[in-house]
């Protein structure tokens, strides 16, 4: 018989999928309710933290939550045990002491359960030795809120009252931008640098001419030339190979300059070539290790094109729990958030077993692979895997989304991979001599052929190296293309999501469970763009970053954000006082911070040279910045008031006159750019100060409708009236006192709310009664879609 009331356990986890796949390993014997995330948090209006008193926090229950403390409060009381079973990260621990607090749960009767992957074993195991909340770990989590709790709500109001409104900054995000901007920098400042480079190719068929072949198939336009794994193939069609010049008479080749270059093609051009020697080396390949978090989204990234936030979602729900049809919701992969490369032995075991019962003895090492994880990884976590390798992606595909699948296909593949025998390859070097008027020219080519392909069986590895056709020391062999191709230097490639969060993680700057948020934040800031799946520094971002290099250098500081990520583990690892930690940062950040507010400059008074000069008066044009970004404005201002925009690299832009005639005064429209890009203005401006937008193709958009007028009362303002607009998405009502109100309402309760009018019961009196006649309302259910996301819980400007 089912056990009730006290007999019962209650078992507390953050989300309602975790909750079910947990449900059906426990049994009748506990009652699984969700938290949905963080249940109490710093109010996200003021600083909340006592600076004054060893920064003592303030918490209050998150928005949204009061009903769910009070369903677990009920529920606690109700049963003789409770089991916080949270995440096992740091901020698993802390949402586990934050519901020990809330709910004032007696410590001899709640205990806090961890565990890797949610599967019976795991789960089974996990409740047989429950122990209590690690408080090393809630205090280090503690530390790092509150001090970024500090950086953003202490320098934002700043950089609102010196740069614009709506800004912010944050410990870790201000720095991630100033890595952007100072690769945005140094794209910018980069001078190319010319140098020469002579290939050739050449056939062992000498007495094959394929000259007008290869010229035929490479093409004129050296802009469209066939890939590289075209060129590769034709070559190995035609017993023919690619090599490049490094030597000439004893000394490395090198030349910067079109004459330097010509001089030894001349030279090279008809001299007779031999193999001067052939080298043949057998080399192993190893697998990569199995996925932590930040290799996962750089694989992701590269392979999937996923973003980081993206990864993190899918991989949240294949942890969590998918249906599997009648094997019910099982979790399908290890925790997402982890930095270790550690396998469990049991791990190991099944897929050492899977890939010799599905690919042969060959393809298993005599000993397991093991991997080397970075120094402040937690070995007690594992890396990211899944739970059953004998749970294939192909066996599992109708139960998955699109993504989900090839998000859990990456981590499958990656993961039995890790564990598979090295890939093994023949790569020859042959080197090509010829004697000519300038001395010994020698070329060299290399190829590899794949001998045994081990884990690449499952994980595939690019290689564009060709392969070299057969030939011996001495043998002659025929030009069939030799040429001067002139080069310039590259600058740094611009980050790509995978190459920041490399970059991050080389620095220590975050941690990777933070990598998402961070990449998030700073493009939701506008301090960064993404383009072509690469970041571009905007306007605002480059100022922001230089305000705070020059008035908060120990913040922006890479090293010094490195070593405090560095002592806020220590918190946890080596029980560092949690406070000494924040009084470390605080009190030269404080030192830092009242003389930004003396002496920080406001960006709109302050002026760049340019290189033009006013086409008006001819004095010099000067850089400013004002609400829309960067402008271009006449040094003599206000004597002189021509202004003009500029883009993101400082070139002038030139307002054009389009053929479009003004709506309003049937004056020529001219394009103009605005911080929400282009658009068309009246040519009359500021006479007439009519806007168009344009649509993505730069064609006029039709102006909108103007707003239908309902007489229903808004109930949050009681001032204005509701009308009908129109979004993207269709009609809504919303407030006509627009921007000071911004009351949206869905349109589907219009005559709802016109019935209620007329009958004396709407306006309501309070907002409780309003969400309840409103089902809701818009807010409370983008609250919902997010009360699962630990990060959506964190005030916005941190």
């Amino acid at each position: 018989m089912a056990k009730t009331g006290k007999d019962k356990s209650l078992v507390i986890v953050e989300s309602p999928a975790k909750a079910k796949t947990i449900n059906k390993y426990l049994g009748p014997d506990f009652e699984v309710k969700a938290s949905m995330g963080h249940i109490r948090d710093l109010p996200s209006k003021g600083l909340n933290v006592d600076l004054d008193h060893n920064f003592e926090p303030t918490y209050e229950i998150t928005t949204g939550r009061k009903k769910t403390v009070a369903v677990l409060k009920a529920e606690a009381k109700k049963c003789s045990t409770v089991y916080l079973a949270t995440d096992l990260d740091r901020e698993g621990e802390a949402i586990a002491w934050h519901l020990a607090e809330v709910l004032g749960l007696k410590e001899e009767n709640t205990f806090r359960v961890v565990f890797n992957a949610i599967t019976k074993n795991d789960i089974q195991k996990a409740f047989s030795s429950p122990g209590k909340v690690d408080m090393h770990r809630v205090m280090a989590q503690q530390a790092r809120r509150i001090l970024d709790r500090i950086v953003g709500y202490q320098i934002s109001p700043l950089l609102w009252k010196k740069v614009a409104k709506g800004l912010s900054a944050g410990r870790v995000q201000s720095v991630a931008v100033k890595l952007i901007v100072q690769r945005e920098r140094e794209i910018r400042s980069f001078d190319p640098k010319e140098y020469w480079l002579i290939p050739g190719v050449f056939s062992t068929k000498s007495q094959t001419d394929l000259s007008d072949q290869w010229k035929a198939f490479i093409g004129s336009d050296p802009d469209n030339t066939p890939v590289l794994a075209k060129q590769n193939a034709w070559l190995a069609r035609h017993d023919a190979f690619k090599a490049e010049l490094y030597s000439v008479n004893g000394q490395s080749f090198h030349a910067d300059n079109e004459t330097q270059a010509k001089a030894v093609l001349q030279a090279v051009q008809g001299a007779a070539f031999t193999i001067g020697s052939l080298t043949t080396n057998r080399v192993q390949s190893r697998p990569g290790a199995p996925f932590i978090t930040s290799t996962l989204q750089q694989a992701a990234a590269n392979r999937l094109g996923f973003s980081a936030s993206k990864t993190m979602m899918l991989a949240q729900q294949l942890y969590e729990g998918i249906d599997l049809g009648s094997m019910g919701a099982l979790g399908l992969i290890t925790y997402m958030r982890t930095d270790s490369t550690h396998l469990s032995y049991e791990a190991i075991q099944s897929v050492r077993h899977y890939i010799e019962h599905q690919y042969g003895k060959n393809y298993l090492p005599e000993k397991p692979n093991f991997f080397s994880s970075s120094k402040d990884a937690q070995q007690a976590h594992e890396a990211i895997r899944p739970t059953d390798p004998d749970l294939t992606p192909d066996d599992i595909r109708q139960f998955l989304t699109d993504d989900q699948f090839k998000l859990y296909d990456l981590i499958w593949r990656r993961f039995v991979a890790c564990q598979m025998a090295a890939a093994q390859w023949d790569t020859t070097r042959a080197e090509i001599i010829a004697k000519t008027a300038i001395g010994p020219c020698a070329y060299r080519a290399s190829g590899r052929v794949q001998v045994f392909d081990g884990f690449t069986k499952i994980w595939s590895t690019a290689t564009e190296e060709p392969v070299l056709p057969e030939m011996a020391v001495g043998q002659a062999v025929l030009a069939v293309w030799i040429d001067a191709q002139q080069h310039f230097t590259k600058p740094p490639a611009r980050y790509t999501e995978a190459s920041l969060v490399k970059a991050l993680e080389k620095e220590g700057i975050g941690r990777p469970s933070t990598y998402a948020s961070i990449i998030s934040t700073i493009q939701d800031r506008q301090y960064v763009e993404k383009k072509d799946k690469k970041f571009f520094a905007t306007q605002i971002g480059e100022i922001v970053t230089d305000k705070l290099d020059e008035f908060f250098p120990q913040v922006m500081d890479i090293a010094f954000t490195r070593h405090m990520e560095e002592q806020l583990d220590k918190i946890e690892d080596q029980h560092l006082e949690w406070v000494s930690v924040l009084k470390e940062f605080y009190t030269p950040f404080c030192k830092s911070l009242e003389n930004a507010k003396k002496e920080m400059v406001h960006a709109k008074a302050e002026t760049q040279p340019s290189e033009y000069k006013c086409p008006q008066c001819g004095e010099a044009l000067v850089y400013r910045f004002g609400k829309n970004g960067r402008f271009l404005s006449c040094s003599k201002y206000p004597d002189c008031k021509f202004a003009c925009p500029c883009d993101n690299e400082g070139k002038m832009v030139q307002e054009t006159t389009t053929e479009h005639p003004c709506p309003n005064c049937g004056k020529p429209l001219v394009q103009k750019r605005g911080r929400f890009g282009t658009f068309l203005g009246c040519s009359d401006y500021p006479t007439c100060k009519t806007i168009v937008r344009l649509d993505k193709q730069g064609q006029p958009l039709p102006p909108k409708p103007p707003a239908q007028p309902t007489g229903i009362t808004c109930h949050k303002c009681g001032k204005g009236e509701l009308v009908i607009r129109q979004s993207k998405r269709g009609p809504f009502l919303g407030c006509n006192r627009f921007p000071r109100c911004r009351t949206i309402v869905k349109m589907d309760k219009l005559e709802l709310l016109k019935e209620l009018q007329s009958k004396g019961q709407w306006p309501p009196k309070d907002e409780q009664q309003a969400k309840e006649i409103l089902g809701g309302g818009d807010e409370q259910k983008k609250s919902s879609r997010k009360k699962s996301s630990k990060t959506n819980s964190q005030p916005p400007s941190e």
